[in-house]
Protein backbone atom coordinates (compact mmCIF):
# COMPACT_ATOMS: atom_id res chain seq x y z
CA UNK A 1 0.00 0.00 0.00
CA UNK A 2 2.67 2.40 0.70
CA UNK A 3 4.63 1.14 -2.84
CA UNK A 4 1.14 2.41 -4.67
CA UNK A 5 0.57 5.58 -2.84
CA UNK A 6 4.26 6.77 -2.99
CA UNK A 7 3.90 6.24 -6.76
CA UNK A 8 0.39 7.89 -7.29
CA UNK A 9 2.16 10.97 -5.48
CA UNK A 10 5.17 11.18 -7.27
CA UNK A 11 3.72 10.92 -10.89
CA UNK A 12 2.05 14.49 -10.80
CA UNK A 13 4.65 16.08 -9.22
CA UNK A 14 6.80 13.93 -12.18
CA UNK A 15 4.43 15.49 -14.27
CA UNK A 16 4.80 19.10 -13.06
CA UNK A 17 8.11 19.58 -13.39
CA UNK A 18 8.20 18.30 -16.70
CA UNK A 19 5.70 20.84 -17.92
CA UNK A 20 7.57 24.18 -16.09
CA UNK A 21 11.20 22.39 -17.76
CA UNK A 22 9.09 22.59 -21.34
CA UNK A 23 7.95 25.80 -20.54
CA UNK A 24 11.49 27.45 -19.32
CA UNK A 25 13.28 25.79 -22.01
CA UNK A 26 10.69 27.19 -24.69
CA UNK A 27 11.92 30.90 -23.43
CA UNK A 28 15.64 30.06 -24.21
CA UNK A 29 17.38 29.78 -27.55
CA UNK A 30 19.04 26.84 -28.44
CA UNK A 31 23.15 26.80 -28.16
CA UNK A 32 24.68 26.31 -31.40
CA UNK A 33 27.72 24.42 -31.37
CA UNK A 34 31.05 26.61 -30.64
CA UNK A 35 33.04 27.09 -34.14
CA UNK A 36 36.24 26.11 -33.87
CA UNK A 37 39.55 28.16 -34.64
CA UNK A 38 41.81 27.30 -37.31
CA UNK A 39 44.99 25.24 -34.72
CA UNK A 40 41.77 23.01 -33.51
CA UNK A 41 40.40 22.36 -36.81
CA UNK A 42 43.99 21.10 -38.22
CA UNK A 43 43.80 19.06 -35.08
CA UNK A 44 40.99 17.17 -35.63
CA UNK A 45 40.96 16.99 -39.11
CA UNK A 46 44.71 16.00 -39.26
CA UNK A 47 43.97 12.95 -36.23
CA UNK A 48 40.75 11.51 -38.09
CA UNK A 49 42.53 11.74 -42.01
CA UNK A 50 45.00 9.70 -40.49
CA UNK A 51 42.22 6.82 -39.88
CA UNK A 52 40.39 7.72 -42.70
CA UNK A 53 43.32 7.20 -45.04
CA UNK A 54 43.95 3.86 -43.47
CA UNK A 55 40.11 2.87 -43.89
CA UNK A 56 40.35 3.77 -47.21
CA UNK A 57 43.61 1.27 -47.80
CA UNK A 58 41.63 -1.51 -46.53
CA UNK A 59 38.58 -1.09 -48.50
CA UNK A 60 41.30 -1.31 -51.77
CA UNK A 61 42.79 -4.26 -50.35
CA UNK A 62 39.33 -5.91 -49.55
CA UNK A 63 38.01 -4.62 -53.34
CA UNK A 64 40.18 -7.59 -54.66
CA UNK A 65 38.41 -10.47 -56.23
CA UNK A 66 40.43 -13.23 -54.10
CA UNK A 67 40.37 -10.92 -51.01
CA UNK A 68 39.46 -12.70 -47.90
CA UNK A 69 40.65 -11.93 -44.14
CA UNK A 70 43.48 -14.10 -42.95
CA UNK A 71 44.87 -15.38 -45.73
CA UNK A 72 48.37 -14.03 -47.33
CA UNK A 73 48.60 -12.65 -50.70
CA UNK A 74 51.60 -13.55 -51.98
CA UNK A 75 52.81 -10.19 -54.12
CA UNK A 76 54.67 -10.91 -57.65
CA UNK A 77 58.32 -9.81 -57.38
CA UNK A 78 58.47 -5.94 -58.15
CA UNK A 79 59.24 -5.15 -61.81
CA UNK A 80 60.02 -1.90 -63.77
CA UNK A 81 56.67 -1.37 -64.67
CA UNK A 82 55.43 -0.70 -60.71
CA UNK A 83 55.36 2.63 -59.04
CA UNK A 84 58.21 3.40 -56.71
CA UNK A 85 59.38 -0.67 -57.15
CA UNK A 86 61.46 -2.03 -54.07
CA UNK A 87 63.30 -4.48 -55.91
CA UNK A 88 64.94 -5.71 -53.58
CA UNK A 89 62.44 -8.15 -51.85
CA UNK A 90 59.91 -10.53 -51.96
CA UNK A 91 56.48 -8.92 -50.55
CA UNK A 92 53.59 -10.38 -49.26
CA UNK A 93 50.70 -9.18 -47.23
CA UNK A 94 47.22 -9.51 -45.38
CA UNK A 95 45.12 -8.37 -43.04
CA UNK A 96 44.54 -10.59 -39.88
CA UNK A 97 41.34 -10.65 -38.18
CA UNK A 98 40.15 -11.54 -34.49
CA UNK A 99 37.60 -11.76 -32.06
CA UNK A 100 37.67 -12.67 -28.36
CA UNK A 101 37.25 -16.66 -29.02
CA UNK A 102 39.15 -16.78 -32.48
CA UNK A 103 42.57 -15.94 -32.55
CA UNK A 104 44.90 -16.11 -35.97
CA UNK A 105 47.97 -18.02 -36.50
CA UNK A 106 51.15 -17.65 -38.70
CA UNK A 107 53.57 -20.03 -39.91
CA UNK A 108 57.22 -18.60 -40.39
CA UNK A 109 59.70 -20.76 -42.33
CA UNK A 110 63.38 -21.19 -41.51
CA UNK A 111 65.02 -18.87 -43.19
CA UNK A 112 69.02 -18.25 -42.66
CA UNK A 113 71.17 -16.21 -44.92
CA UNK A 114 69.02 -13.62 -46.12
CA UNK A 115 66.74 -10.93 -44.62
CA UNK A 116 63.28 -11.10 -43.48
CA UNK A 117 60.66 -9.78 -41.28
CA UNK A 118 56.78 -10.06 -41.28
CA UNK A 119 55.94 -6.37 -40.00
CA UNK A 120 52.42 -6.24 -37.65
CA UNK A 121 50.85 -2.95 -38.12
CA UNK A 122 47.41 -1.57 -35.95
CA UNK A 123 44.81 0.18 -37.53
CA UNK A 124 46.09 3.28 -37.26
CA UNK A 125 49.30 2.67 -38.92
CA UNK A 126 51.05 2.13 -35.36
CA UNK A 127 53.87 -0.71 -35.85
CA UNK A 128 53.03 -3.58 -32.92
CA UNK A 129 56.05 -6.16 -34.01
CA UNK A 130 58.33 -7.09 -36.27
CA UNK A 131 58.54 -10.80 -36.52
CA UNK A 132 61.96 -11.99 -37.96
CA UNK A 133 65.71 -12.86 -36.20
CA UNK A 134 66.42 -9.30 -34.56
CA UNK A 135 63.38 -9.69 -32.64
CA UNK A 136 62.63 -13.16 -31.80
CA UNK A 137 66.40 -14.77 -31.41
CA UNK A 138 65.52 -17.51 -29.66
CA UNK A 139 62.29 -18.25 -32.03
CA UNK A 140 62.70 -16.54 -35.30
CA UNK A 141 60.63 -19.21 -37.11
CA UNK A 142 57.50 -21.13 -36.54
CA UNK A 143 53.96 -20.11 -35.01
CA UNK A 144 53.30 -17.10 -33.50
CA UNK A 145 49.35 -16.53 -32.40
CA UNK A 146 47.80 -13.02 -33.18
CA UNK A 147 44.62 -12.44 -30.17
CA UNK A 148 42.41 -9.49 -29.68
CA UNK A 149 43.15 -7.36 -26.46
CA UNK A 150 42.25 -9.02 -23.37
CA UNK A 151 41.80 -12.65 -24.90
CA UNK A 152 42.31 -15.46 -22.91
CA UNK A 153 41.22 -17.80 -26.12
CA UNK A 154 43.67 -20.79 -25.73
CA UNK A 155 46.56 -21.36 -28.58
CA UNK A 156 48.48 -24.27 -29.89
CA UNK A 157 51.36 -24.88 -27.26
CA UNK A 158 54.98 -23.94 -28.08
CA UNK A 159 53.45 -20.42 -30.31
CA UNK A 160 54.78 -17.05 -29.47
CA UNK A 161 50.95 -15.02 -28.72
CA UNK A 162 51.31 -11.79 -29.55
CA UNK A 163 48.61 -9.17 -28.52
CA UNK A 164 46.86 -6.64 -31.30
CA UNK A 165 45.63 -3.19 -30.55
CA UNK A 166 42.97 -4.49 -31.58
CA UNK A 167 40.53 -6.94 -33.91
CA UNK A 168 42.07 -6.26 -36.65
CA UNK A 169 45.47 -5.74 -37.76
CA UNK A 170 47.15 -5.31 -41.35
CA UNK A 171 50.49 -7.94 -42.31
CA UNK A 172 53.13 -7.18 -44.39
CA UNK A 173 56.53 -9.64 -45.19
CA UNK A 174 59.39 -9.13 -46.58
CA UNK A 175 62.14 -11.76 -47.72
CA UNK A 176 65.48 -10.47 -49.28
CA UNK A 177 66.35 -11.35 -52.90
CA UNK A 178 69.65 -11.62 -52.56
CA UNK A 179 70.63 -12.33 -55.87
CA UNK A 180 68.45 -15.50 -55.89
CA UNK A 181 64.72 -14.48 -56.38
CA UNK A 182 63.61 -17.94 -57.43
CA UNK A 183 64.61 -18.88 -53.51
CA UNK A 184 63.44 -16.03 -51.73
CA UNK A 185 59.98 -16.73 -53.74
CA UNK A 186 59.85 -20.40 -52.53
CA UNK A 187 60.41 -18.79 -49.09
CA UNK A 188 57.50 -16.33 -49.40
CA UNK A 189 54.96 -19.16 -50.02
CA UNK A 190 56.32 -20.70 -47.21
CA UNK A 191 54.67 -18.21 -45.02
CA UNK A 192 51.13 -19.04 -43.84
CA UNK A 193 47.89 -17.38 -42.07
CA UNK A 194 45.08 -19.21 -40.80
CA UNK A 195 42.02 -18.05 -38.47
CA UNK A 196 41.68 -20.88 -35.55
CA UNK A 197 37.45 -20.72 -36.35
CA UNK A 198 35.29 -17.67 -37.61
CA UNK A 199 35.69 -14.74 -35.73
CA UNK A 200 33.15 -11.82 -36.22
CA UNK A 201 34.57 -9.35 -39.22
CA UNK A 202 32.76 -6.03 -38.77
CA UNK A 203 33.47 -4.60 -42.63
CA UNK A 204 35.65 -0.96 -42.65
CA UNK A 205 33.20 1.76 -42.09
CA UNK A 206 32.22 3.90 -45.00
CA UNK A 207 34.31 6.69 -45.51
CA UNK A 208 34.17 9.57 -47.94
CA UNK A 209 36.31 9.76 -51.25
CA UNK A 210 39.79 10.30 -50.15
CA UNK A 211 42.10 11.71 -52.94
CA UNK A 212 45.96 12.52 -52.32
CA UNK A 213 45.30 15.38 -55.28
CA UNK A 214 42.74 17.07 -53.42
CA UNK A 215 41.95 15.79 -50.02
CA UNK A 216 38.64 15.58 -48.56
CA UNK A 217 36.34 18.28 -46.94
CA UNK A 218 34.07 18.90 -43.87
CA UNK A 219 32.37 15.45 -44.99
CA UNK A 220 35.01 13.31 -43.51
CA UNK A 221 33.46 14.77 -39.78
CA UNK A 222 30.07 13.12 -41.27
CA UNK A 223 31.57 10.21 -40.81
CA UNK A 224 33.59 10.69 -37.23
CA UNK A 225 31.45 8.38 -35.47
CA UNK A 226 31.78 5.01 -37.28
CA UNK A 227 35.66 6.24 -37.81
CA UNK A 228 36.36 6.61 -34.54
CA UNK A 229 34.68 3.50 -33.23
CA UNK A 230 36.07 1.33 -35.92
CA UNK A 231 39.40 1.02 -33.80
CA UNK A 232 41.37 1.47 -30.48
CA UNK A 233 43.94 4.46 -30.92
CA UNK A 234 47.08 3.75 -28.51
CA UNK A 235 47.66 7.32 -29.08
CA UNK A 236 48.61 9.08 -25.86
CA UNK A 237 46.08 12.48 -27.07
CA UNK A 238 43.50 10.02 -28.59
CA UNK A 239 40.52 10.85 -26.03
CA UNK A 240 41.00 14.69 -25.95
CA UNK A 241 41.48 14.87 -29.69
CA UNK A 242 38.62 12.63 -29.82
CA UNK A 243 36.33 14.64 -28.27
CA UNK A 244 37.46 17.62 -30.89
CA UNK A 245 36.86 15.49 -33.57
CA UNK A 246 33.52 14.84 -32.44
CA UNK A 247 32.48 18.73 -31.47
CA UNK A 248 33.46 19.76 -34.76
CA UNK A 249 31.42 17.19 -36.17
CA UNK A 250 28.60 18.87 -34.56
CA UNK A 251 28.85 21.71 -35.31
CA UNK A 252 28.89 20.98 -39.06
CA UNK A 253 25.96 18.91 -38.81
CA UNK A 254 24.54 22.74 -37.17
CA UNK A 255 24.26 24.35 -40.38
CA UNK A 256 24.74 25.09 -44.14
CA UNK A 257 26.72 27.77 -42.85
CA UNK A 258 28.76 26.34 -40.00
CA UNK A 259 29.33 23.89 -43.23
CA UNK A 260 30.90 25.85 -45.23
CA UNK A 261 32.79 27.96 -42.95
CA UNK A 262 34.41 24.94 -41.68
CA UNK A 263 34.91 23.98 -45.85
CA UNK A 264 36.56 27.23 -46.14
CA UNK A 265 39.14 27.23 -43.56
CA UNK A 266 39.76 23.57 -44.71
CA UNK A 267 40.84 24.43 -48.33
CA UNK A 268 42.60 27.95 -47.50
CA UNK A 269 44.50 27.06 -44.60
CA UNK A 270 44.20 23.93 -42.97
CA UNK A 271 44.90 21.32 -45.60
CA UNK A 272 47.49 23.66 -47.46
CA UNK A 273 49.50 23.48 -44.48
CA UNK A 274 49.26 19.98 -43.34
CA UNK A 275 50.10 19.32 -46.83
CA UNK A 276 53.64 21.38 -46.66
CA UNK A 277 54.16 20.13 -43.35
CA UNK A 278 53.76 16.51 -45.04
CA UNK A 279 56.00 16.95 -47.46
CA UNK A 280 58.86 19.34 -46.34
CA UNK A 281 58.65 19.09 -42.43
CA UNK A 282 57.63 15.64 -41.38
CA UNK A 283 60.87 13.99 -41.51
CA UNK A 284 64.46 15.71 -40.83
CA UNK A 285 66.36 17.15 -43.95
CA UNK A 286 70.21 15.96 -43.73
CA UNK A 287 73.09 16.38 -45.68
CA UNK A 288 70.26 17.21 -49.08
CA UNK A 289 68.07 13.93 -48.07
CA UNK A 290 64.81 13.67 -46.57
CA UNK A 291 65.12 11.01 -44.01
CA UNK A 292 62.31 8.73 -43.04
CA UNK A 293 63.73 7.78 -39.64
CA UNK A 294 60.80 8.41 -37.08
CA UNK A 295 57.69 6.64 -38.21
CA UNK A 296 56.49 3.04 -37.37
CA UNK A 297 55.71 4.23 -33.33
CA UNK A 298 54.71 8.04 -33.25
CA UNK A 299 53.49 8.41 -29.57
CA UNK A 300 51.33 11.43 -29.21
CA UNK A 301 52.56 12.28 -32.84
CA UNK A 302 49.46 12.13 -34.94
CA UNK A 303 50.28 14.77 -37.59
CA UNK A 304 53.71 12.72 -38.43
CA UNK A 305 51.51 9.41 -38.65
CA UNK A 306 49.13 10.85 -40.72
CA UNK A 307 51.85 12.38 -42.71
CA UNK A 308 53.06 8.69 -43.00
CA UNK A 309 49.99 7.29 -43.90
CA UNK A 310 49.30 9.66 -46.57
CA UNK A 311 53.21 9.78 -48.09
CA UNK A 312 53.57 5.61 -47.48
CA UNK A 313 51.61 4.21 -45.41
CA UNK A 314 52.50 1.29 -43.41
CA UNK A 315 55.86 2.86 -42.78
CA UNK A 316 57.64 0.39 -40.47
CA UNK A 317 60.31 1.61 -37.47
CA UNK A 318 63.80 2.57 -38.16
CA UNK A 319 65.55 -0.08 -35.84
CA UNK A 320 64.42 -2.13 -39.14
CA UNK A 321 65.11 0.29 -41.96
CA UNK A 322 64.98 3.38 -42.55
CA UNK A 323 64.20 5.47 -45.81
CA UNK A 324 66.54 8.26 -47.11
CA UNK A 325 64.55 10.01 -50.28
CA UNK A 326 67.01 12.26 -52.45
CA UNK A 327 65.30 15.15 -54.66
CA UNK A 328 67.93 17.85 -54.41
CA UNK A 329 71.38 17.88 -55.24
CA UNK A 330 74.28 19.16 -53.12
CA UNK A 331 73.41 22.96 -54.21
CA UNK A 332 69.54 22.18 -53.35
CA UNK A 333 68.73 22.56 -56.97
CA UNK A 334 66.26 19.88 -58.26
CA UNK A 335 68.14 16.75 -59.35
CA UNK A 336 67.42 16.69 -63.30
CA UNK A 337 68.10 13.94 -65.77
CA UNK A 338 69.75 15.66 -68.13
CA UNK A 339 72.90 16.65 -65.61
CA UNK A 340 75.98 14.43 -64.17
CA UNK A 341 76.20 13.71 -60.50
CA UNK A 342 78.15 11.33 -58.38
CA UNK A 343 77.45 9.57 -54.99
CA UNK A 344 81.06 9.63 -53.08
CA UNK A 345 81.07 7.47 -50.40
CA UNK A 346 84.97 7.67 -48.42
CA UNK A 347 86.22 4.45 -47.43
CA UNK A 348 85.80 4.79 -43.53
CA UNK A 349 81.91 5.70 -43.84
CA UNK A 350 80.79 2.77 -46.83
CA UNK A 351 77.47 1.79 -46.74
CA UNK A 352 77.09 -1.73 -46.32
CA UNK A 353 79.30 -0.84 -42.94
CA UNK A 354 76.14 1.12 -41.72
CA UNK A 355 73.87 -1.90 -41.97
CA UNK A 356 73.12 -5.16 -40.16
CA UNK A 357 71.01 -6.44 -43.26
CA UNK A 358 72.02 -4.55 -46.54
CA UNK A 359 71.36 -1.37 -48.82
CA UNK A 360 69.83 -0.24 -51.89
CA UNK A 361 69.55 2.96 -53.93
CA UNK A 362 67.14 3.24 -56.67
CA UNK A 363 66.54 5.90 -59.14
CA UNK A 364 62.67 6.82 -60.55
CA UNK A 365 61.60 9.68 -62.95
CA UNK A 366 59.54 12.37 -61.43
CA UNK A 367 56.25 12.61 -61.17
CA UNK A 368 55.45 8.95 -62.40
CA UNK A 369 58.13 7.33 -59.50
CA UNK A 370 58.63 4.57 -62.37
CA UNK A 371 62.27 3.05 -63.08
CA UNK A 372 64.36 4.98 -66.01
CA UNK A 373 64.62 2.48 -69.24
CA UNK A 374 68.05 1.86 -70.29
CA UNK A 375 69.83 -0.47 -72.72
CA UNK A 376 71.54 -1.83 -69.20
CA UNK A 377 68.47 -2.76 -67.79
CA UNK A 378 69.64 -1.24 -64.79
CA UNK A 379 67.85 0.69 -62.33
CA UNK A 380 69.36 0.02 -58.86
CA UNK A 381 72.39 -0.82 -56.73
CA UNK A 382 72.83 -2.88 -53.86
CA UNK A 383 74.63 -4.39 -51.81
CA UNK A 384 75.41 -7.17 -53.74
CA UNK A 385 76.29 -5.40 -56.77
CA UNK A 386 79.16 -5.88 -58.71
CA UNK A 387 80.23 -1.80 -57.60
CA UNK A 388 84.42 -0.99 -58.46
CA UNK A 389 86.13 0.66 -55.61
CA UNK A 390 88.61 3.55 -55.81
CA UNK A 391 92.22 2.80 -55.20
CA UNK A 392 91.73 4.61 -51.99
CA UNK A 393 89.14 2.29 -51.02
CA UNK A 394 86.15 4.86 -51.57
CA UNK A 395 83.49 4.32 -53.40
CA UNK A 396 81.53 6.24 -56.24
CA UNK A 397 78.27 6.23 -57.80
CA UNK A 398 77.68 8.07 -60.94
CA UNK A 399 74.43 9.18 -62.00
CA UNK A 400 73.60 10.61 -65.70
CA UNK A 401 72.17 10.50 -68.86
CA UNK A 402 75.77 9.06 -69.82
CA UNK A 403 78.58 7.25 -68.27
CA UNK A 404 80.22 9.32 -65.90
CA UNK A 405 84.18 10.66 -66.80
CA UNK A 406 86.31 9.45 -64.00
CA UNK A 407 83.94 6.65 -62.96
CA UNK A 408 83.65 3.13 -63.44
CA UNK A 409 80.79 2.33 -65.72
CA UNK A 410 79.83 -0.61 -63.78
CA UNK A 411 79.33 2.39 -60.75
CA UNK A 412 76.67 4.18 -63.37
CA UNK A 413 72.83 4.60 -62.57
CA UNK A 414 71.15 6.03 -66.01
CA UNK A 415 69.09 8.65 -65.60
CA UNK A 416 66.41 10.23 -68.41
CA UNK A 417 67.66 13.41 -69.95
CA UNK A 418 64.97 16.13 -69.90
CA UNK A 419 63.22 14.55 -66.69
CA UNK A 420 63.54 15.38 -62.73
CA UNK A 421 64.40 12.14 -60.73
CA UNK A 422 64.48 11.22 -57.49
CA UNK A 423 66.58 9.16 -55.66
CA UNK A 424 65.44 6.53 -52.51
CA UNK A 425 68.66 4.94 -50.61
CA UNK A 426 66.89 1.81 -48.05
CA UNK A 427 69.09 0.80 -45.41
CA UNK A 428 67.92 -2.02 -43.63
CA UNK A 429 68.97 -3.25 -40.15
CA UNK A 430 70.43 0.14 -39.72
CA UNK A 431 72.92 0.82 -37.26
CA UNK A 432 74.00 3.06 -34.74
CA UNK A 433 75.29 5.68 -37.07
CA UNK A 434 72.26 5.60 -39.34
CA UNK A 435 69.50 5.48 -36.37
CA UNK A 436 71.30 8.62 -34.23
CA UNK A 437 71.67 10.43 -37.57
CA UNK A 438 75.01 10.63 -37.51
CA UNK A 439 75.68 8.59 -41.00
CA UNK A 440 73.38 9.98 -44.25
CA UNK A 441 74.56 9.01 -47.94
CA UNK A 442 76.65 11.21 -49.76
CA UNK A 443 75.23 14.03 -51.18
CA UNK A 444 74.37 13.84 -54.80
CA UNK A 445 77.47 16.10 -56.33
CA UNK A 446 77.05 18.23 -59.59
CA UNK A 447 79.91 17.55 -61.80
CA UNK A 448 80.98 20.53 -63.38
Amino acid sequence: MTLVTRSLLVRPIAAISAAVLAILLASVPAFAADAPDEETLSDAYVYLLGRGLAIRQEHIDAAAADFEYNVIHYNPLGTADFVNPNLDVAYLEAWIAVDDDTPALLEVPKIEGRYYTVQILDEWGEVIVNINQRTFPSMPYGTFAFVAPGSTAPIPEGAVRITLHGRKAKLLGRVELKGDPEGAVALQKQFMLRSMGTPRIAPPPTIPEIDNEKLVDSTIFDHAGPILASALDINPLAAQTQQQVYAIADYVASGDEARASIDGMLKDKVIPGFLDYALTKSVPYLNHWMVADRSGNYGADYRARTSANLLGIWANVPSEVIYFVGLRDSNDKELDGSASYVMHFPADALPQAQVNSYWSVILVGVPDYKVVSNSLNRYNFNTYSDLVPEPDGSMKIAIGPKPVEGVPESNWLPSRAGSPFSLTFRAYGPKAPIIQEKWQPPAVTPVE
